[in-house]
């Protein structure tokens, strides 16, 4: 049985390959009322090196080496803490809205007691051409241009269908809705909050 305490966190998760538009959905459902929108690339590049954590997180991506997931998620942990902390997500009234996390199932599970996960949008985008472009497109407007490297981008999409796509036959079917993310951004974004609207999910009163 799941424990209630400590609190696990109502819960949506965005999800999909690098340049399904993960970042831009969440950006914006974080503007609306009742969503805090957590991206995980932001935390990572806002680490503190001086915790214990984040120094740790140093050591392994500083080499290149993968972070293990425990630590992943401790930093992701802290974030959301210092969050809450500062009144910015109200987990009693606002759903948390992840991107960039869970990546694998090693993290879906440890997150398993921290996260009520009610909703995962499977921002699908099974054209690869389309993700090649928004990601070169995308690494040259952010003057990032390893980034823009084909071989970069193809062993990035190669990692998610290895390691990040098998999470979503971790969780229940019926909490996935898939949204078709070849579409104009608004477009998906209008899917995701009919969704949230259907019914399915209520959110806590305000």
């Amino acid at each position: 049985m799941k424990s209630n305490s400590p609190m696990r966190y109502n819960t949506f998760i965005l999800f999909g390959a690098p340049g399904s538009g993960k970042g831009t959905q969440g950006k914006t459902l974080g503007t609306i009322p009742r969503f805090y929108h957590c991206a995980c690339g932001d935390v990572f590049r806002s680490i503190d090196t001086r915790t214990k954590v984040g120094k740790a997180f140093l050591e392994y991506s500083s080499k290149g080496q993968f972070v293990p997931d425990d630590i992943t998620v401790e930093l992701w942990r802290e974030a959301i803490d210092a969050a809450v902390e500062a009144h910015k997500f109200k987990p009693d009234i606002d759903t948390l809205v992840l991107d960039g996390i869970p990546r694998n199932i090693g993290q879906a599970k440890i997150m398993e007691e921290m996260i009520d996960v009610k909703k995962i949008f499977h921002l699908a985008c099974p054209d690869r051409e389309t993700l090649f472009a928004r990601l070169k497109k995308r690494a040259l407007k952010d003057n990032r241009l390893d980034d823009a490297n084909e071989q970069v981008i193809q062993r990035r999409l190669d990692t998610y269908e290895r390691e990040s796509k098998p999470v979503l036959s971790y969780y229940p079917p019926e909490l996935i809705t898939e949204v078709d993310a070849t579409r104009p951004p608004a477009k998906v974004l209008l899917d995701i909050l009919q969704s949230v609207n259907d019914g399915v999910y209520e959110p806590a009163a305000v």
